[in-house]
């Protein structure tokens, strides 16, 4: 059995937010279009892996609650379709070129721990997400880090 790993996987809140996944259990993990992100969900998830949910391009920015893997890497089916926005020609049916997973809603947080309240936070030194230019919408988290993280989400309900 493949040891439990975790990630930080980002989603704009207006697009699919942790109230969405809430609402749905599970999604598939669409729309990626970088191939290390596409590495990491097609080489390295498993089914039981956690994941940090963080909304990108929201006011502000932060991590909404968490997610869980529930199936592993397949095909991503919009990127063969050419009316989606996720389309992309290079992609067939014998070389897909992309991958999804499938996601499920663990928890949310009452607040979002915000993406400054991270920067501030000297125990998370060292985490992807917090380095200058990193731009990856999928990317692993050390354990140690999405523990913090996840106790930041659970302190903020307790005030």
């Amino acid at each position: 059995m493949a040891k439990k790993r975790y990630w930080l996987m980002k989603s704009e809140a207006d697009c699919y937010s942790i109230d969405d996944l809430k609402h749905d259990k599970q999604t598939c993990w669409d729309g990626v279009r970088n191939y290390q992100a596409r590495n990491f969900m097609r080489d390295d998830m498993n089914v039981g892996d956690l994941v940090l949910y963080y909304h990108s391009n929201a006011n502000p920015p932060g991590v909404a609650g968490i997610a869980k893997i529930c199936k592993t890497a397949y095909p991503d089916h919009t990127a063969l379709d050419p009316d989606d926005q996720h389309y992309d020609p290079k992609a067939s049916e014998d070389n897909p070129v992309w991958m999804m997973v499938d996601v499920e809603f663990v928890e949310a947080f009452d607040e979002l721990v915000p993406l400054s309240k991270l920067r501030e936070t000297d125990t998370l030194d060292g985490m992807l997400l917090l380095k200058r230019g990193q731009r990856l919408s999928v990317m692993p988290v050390e354990p140690q880090h999405f523990k913090i993280v996840q106790k930041m989400g659970k302190a903020r309900r307790a005030v």
